[in-house]
């Protein structure tokens, strides 16, 4: 693979679970500085209730006060048709709707099955299509939840069949609980590639247990180019005990580079925004790359004497 599309989500995945809620200003700093970075893929924030994720409240003024690029696509998460009412409001062009694979989690916040979830919909697709919105679907935990285990493929392809029914071509699987591995992603990856070639897919993984890049380069094997990250590694599911951050988009990007696979993005530009944020929100984070600094930056010639390395022994 020569090239690989990143979309950064750390204003609206990473901030929604931080306790500080950052000013208006800050986040037009930052959106404004992703973009400069080089990002095509943008999730700005969230068109959800403003007093159950309260971080989420100003995505609105984002939209209309950042300096948006033609070129860019900006998008934001919603719940439902009020989202797309929201989006048109304030000129946000691309929205995503999300599910849960886990029926019994489905079952017990909203008393649907993913599919009725799914299926009711359509209105928000509708919607958006009469207003030239893009829009786009996710399903939580696809490769297992603390609910159920690990999901059935059989319940997975119900949820996608689901979606393309109403009309929605790109999906993104989320790994929210963070217990997704290699071999499960590459072999899911393969699956839904094969079985449903109309569909434009995008993997998203949290790195509560360490695996997150691991899973991304098993995503690439299989033949997916476009995969979600966060700026300092923020995030978190609220709800899934032990839950980590997002992978860390300077250390996917820093991979990448290294791997000599394209994706348009200036590293050195996210690495002083993952700087920054970590500022912002005034706490330490998973990102090793902030650590540790690039591994470019170590490399420097060996000393030489009359021709010969010096080697410590």
């Amino acid at each position: 693979m020569q090239k690989v599309t990143i979309c950064e989500v750390g204003l609206r995945d990473g901030l929604q679970n931080e306790k500080t809620i950052l000013k208006t200003e800050d986040k037009i700093k930052l959106l404004n500085e992703i973009t400069d970075a080089g990002y095509k893929i943008i999730e700005v924030g969230s068109f959800v209730n403003p007093k159950a994720v309260p971080q989420m409240a100003d995505t609105d003024e984002l939209f209309k006060r950042a300096d948006l690029n033609p070129e860019v696509e900006y998008r934001a998460l919603i719940a439902n048709l009020k989202g797309v009412e929201r989006a048109i409001a304030c000129g946000c062009k691309k929205v995503k709707l999300n599910v849960s694979a886990s029926r019994a989690h489905n079952l017990a916040n909203l008393n649907m099955t993913p599919e009725e979830s799914v299926a009711g919909f359509k209105s928000c697709v509708e919607l958006a299509e009469e207003n030239n919105i893009g829009i786009s679907g996710s399903i939580s935990m696809p490769f297992g939840s603390p609910w159920d285990s690990e999901i059935p493929i059989e319940d997975v392809k119900k949820i996608i069949e689901a979606y393309i029914d109403v009309g929605i071509r790109e999906i993104s699987l989320s790994d929210a609980a963070g217990v997704a591995y290699p071999s499960q992603v590459y072999n899911i990856s393969k699956l839904v590639k094969k079985e449903y070639p109309e569909v434009k897919w995008i993997l998203h993984f949290h790195n509560t247990r360490g695996l997150a890049i691991a899973n991304i380069l098993a995503g690439m094997e299989a033949g997916v180019d476009c995969f979600d990250t966060a700026f300092a590694g923020l995030g978190g599911c609220p709800f899934v005990p032990g839950a980590a951050g997002n992978i860390s988009s300077e250390d996917v990007l820093h991979m990448l580079e290294l791997m000599d696979i394209e994706t348009d993005i200036n590293l050195d530009k996210v690495i002083e925004i993952g700087k920054e944020v970590v500022s912002l929100v005034n706490h330490q984070t998973d990102s090793y790359i902030l650590k540790a600094g690039k591994a470019k930056d170590l490399i420097k010639e060996l000393p030489t004497k009359q021709g010969k390395n010096n080697t410590t022994k």
